[in-house]
């Protein structure tokens, strides 16, 4: 029965996947804007533009997200953290609170 399926979401596995994004909310962000970069470089192919990244990997996939699916998989594109803990320390943040003007008689 796996056979007649062909290629489905199935394939990269998403457990996978979860495992190199770390998050579900990841691996939709990422996915999409590397989508959205192989997007664009097969649209701009013929101007000879240099600026966005081919794909990384050879796939027989034709569409952009399953690209970038094949290409995390692979570990060719990496999610990127940024700080790990933010600070909520109450004098390092940066809060301007408006108080009501009280009149005094």
């Amino acid at each position: 029965m796996a056979d007649t399926l062909g290629r489905s979401m199935m394939v990269p596995p998403v457990e996978k996947l979860l495992e190199v994004a770390g998050s579900k909310f990841s691996l939709v962000s990422l996915s999409a804007k590397r989508a959205r970069q192989i997007n664009s470089y097969y649209s701009r192919l013929g101007e000879g533009l240099g600026s966005i990244v081919p794909p990384q990997i050879d796939s027989t996939s034709t569409k952009p997200l399953s690209i970038a699916f094949d290409e995390i998989s692979a570990g060719k594109i990496i999610p990127r953290k940024e700080e790990d803990e933010v600070s909520l320390d109450p004098d390092s943040l940066d809060l301007v609170v408006e108080q009501p003007e009280v009149e005094v008689e």
